[in-house]
C-alpha cells in the first residue's frame, strides 16, 4: 500500500506492508502530473514500513527513472534497511538529482526544503 501527498513540487509517498506495481504506477501519476505543472520535483520516500515488492516494481522504476532522468531536483529515501539503501544508491545512475538516504524523515524533509 501506498499513502501520497504533493506540496507545490514536493512528492511525498510513504510504503507500508507490500510494494505492488500498481502502488508503483499510482507513484507515476502523480510524479508525472506534478512534472507537468511544477517542472521538476523532489522526492520523499519513506520506506521504513515496507515489508516487500514484487520484482515488476523494480523493473518499472528502472524505466520510469530513465525515462525522467533530468525532472528530479532532490530525492530522499527514508528507510533503515541497507538492502533498501544500496538499491536507492543504484537508482543514482538513472537519475540526475541529489539522492540522500536518511534514517529520520524530519531531517530528510529538512534537507529537502532547503535551497
Amino acid at each position: 500500500m501506498i499513502a501520497i501527498s504533493t506540496r507545490n513540487n514536493l512528492i511525498s509517498a510513504s510504503v507500508m506492508g507490500e510494494f505492488t506495481l500498481a502502488d508503483y504506477r499510482d507513484f507515476e501519476q502523480h510524479v508525472e502530473y506534478s512534472i507537468e505543472f511544477e517542472g521538476g520535483v523532489s522526492l520523499l520516500l519513506d520506506l521504513r514500513d515496507m515489508a516487500s515488492y514484487t520484482l515488476d516494481v523494480v523493473w518499472e522504476e528502472i524505466r520510469f527513472s530513465r525515462e525522467h532522468r533530468y525532472d528530479f531536483r532532490k530525492i530522499a529515501v527514508v528507510t533503515n534497511d541497507e538492502w533498501m539503501v544500496w538499491i536507492s544508491w543504484l537508482n543514482r545512475l538513472f537519475v540526475d538529482a541529489d539522492l540522500r538516504v536518511f534514517d529520520d524523515p524530519s531531517i530528510a524533509l529538512e534537507w529537502l526544503e532547503a535551497e
